[in-house]
């Protein structure tokens, strides 16, 4: 963990004077939407991408595709929605990528810029230059590519495209990431020989976006046979295809919905977030159970789902394996409840955007709470919070979890809420409008005030996958 963002860069998180009453429309799903632009790159039509999340991640995957010959033209709807037309073009260098911090970016390009004809080289931020790459590197050598990265398994490298890429057999330990398995499955209808991947780790986290990878590749054409339990020395199976340009439209996240529901359970209010899908591969579904476990009520209808809480808020004991990415919004809310929490399954998190294990600890430690590491995950004991400074640590979701802290607890400052626009754009904007209630203030309007970043539509990425994922937990 590493804290490298400026401390005078502070936020006053708001607190809530009473129960929440809102509606909160979140934007539009980050891994859709660049798993959505790969595969689009990849096609052999032009396709749509259609109320995509436009956020640093997303802009970075975008702008490193355009560097490698592929346009992208940015257009509005008459519904006012915004919509990507996605040209796939020869693959070429040369060609620089900056990854930022994105995951998504320094893991699924590799092996795009191996497809390439020319040097595509990788760099990023200081963080990136620290987070898992290796089992990416090691896969696409063993497939037949050519890179740089002076032994180091991580950024900065240099991938030398050829134009093609044999493909084949490989063993991959995604034990770190399930994006190593994403990363592969994505470009693998290109490779000559199609692909056949073999986990070989001891867990595999994040099971519901590789889920959501074979469901888009399916999507747009491609022949994959999945492993029915997602378990180690599961194999995972591509054919060489052409993809088809398709006509997408993308989720909201519901990942980042987290916060908004959060207000509810924590205030004992009322908060909808349009458009959640009845059925979805997104990780986030799992709030429904989560947060209903811990104290509230759902309803999922198709305006979208309504979450209601009850003012007070329960402890929980859950493994978070497959959802790790709701952890530090839930370690927030566990850490102002009535009874102990233990979450469990969240080891990798020590090699996300941050340490998010050590930070969360710390930072909720530093406003008095009692959070204590364990080997894969956090064992909270609540305690009366007090103000102070909440370190983000460049980290999105540590932002959004200090939020929910501040709901009600007085003085709390963010440090560089901003860091929330890496999939959260204008969150400070939407937190503070959820907060200011109805239209009419109280004894007006019955209706719920609308705190909106863009309207949402009918999405992509729901269905029934058939490769045995169930709602609720992806």
């Amino acid at each position: 963990m590493t804290d490298s963002t400026p401390q005078n860069d502070l936020w006053p998180a708001p607190t809530a004077t009473g129960a929440v009453n809102a509606t909160v429309t979140v934007p539009g799903s980050k891994s859709v939407t660049n798993r959505a632009l790969v595969l689009a790159a990849h096609s052999t039509e032009p396709g749509w991408v259609r109320r995509p999340l436009r956020s640093r991640d997303t802009s970075l995957m975008a702008d490193a595709l355009r560097a490698m010959g592929v346009q992208i033209d940015e257009t509005v709807n008459p519904d006012g929605g915004e919509a990507w037309r996605i040209i796939p073009a020869g693959l070429h260098g040369p060609a620089t990528v900056d990854v930022g911090n994105a995951g998504t970016v320094m893991r699924f390009l590799p092996p795009v810029a191996a497809l390439a004809d020319g040097p595509v080289r990788f760099v990023g931020d200081t963080r990136a230059y620290e987070r898992p790459l290796g089992g990416v590197i090691d896969a696409l050598r063993t497939l037949g590519a050519r890179i740089e990265d002076e032994g180091r398994g991580s950024l900065p490298m240099t991938v030398h495209g050829a134009g093609s890429l044999a493909g084949g057999g490989v063993e991959v330990d995604a034990s770190k990431s399930s994006q190593f398995i994403s990363a592969l499955l994505l470009s693998a209808p290109r490779f000559n020989k199609g692909l056949e991947l073999r986990h070989t780790g001891r867990t595999l986290p994040s099971l519901p976006h590789i889920r959501m990878t074979v469901n888009m590749l399916r999507t747009a054409g491609a022949k994959v046979d999945t492993p029915q339990d997602g378990g180690v020395r599961d194999v995972w199976r591509v054919a060489p295809s052409a993809l088809l340009g398709r006509d997408l439209t993308v989720e909201p996240d519901l990942s980042n919905a987290a916060p908004f529901l959060a207000a509810a359970l924590l205030t004992g209010g009322r908060v909808t977030i349009p458009g959640w899908p009845r059925r979805t591969t997104q990780a986030g579904d799992a709030l429904r159970t989560l947060f209903t476990e811990m104290g509230g009520s759902y309803e999922l209808t198709d305006r979208g789902l309504t979450f209601t809480g009850t003012g007070t808020v329960h402890g929980i004991t859950a493994d978070l394996h497959d959802v790790g990415e709701l952890a530090p919004v839930v370690a927030a809310v566990a850490a102002l409840a009535d009874g102990e929490s233990t979450l469990s399954g969240i080891a990798h998190l020590r090699m996300h955007e941050t340490d998010r294990l050590a930070a969360l600890a710390k930072e909720l430690g530093g406003l008095g709470g009692d959070v204590t590491e364990t080997d894969d995950g956090l064992l909270i004991r609540p305690q009366r919070l007090h103000g102070g400074l909440f370190r983000t640590y460049e980290d999105h979701r540590l932002a959004t979890a200090a939020a929910v802290i501040g709901l009600v607890v007085e003085g709390v400052e963010v440090e560089n809420v901003a860091t929330t626009a890496k999939t959260l754009p204008d969150f400070p904007e939407l937190w503070t409008r959820m907060l200011a209630g109805p239209a009419d203030g109280p004894g007006g309007s019955d209706g719920p005030t609308e705190a909106a970043h863009d309207p949402a539509g009918p999405a992509y990425g729901s269905g029934s996958p058939a490769d045995g994922s169930r709602a609720g937990r992806g």
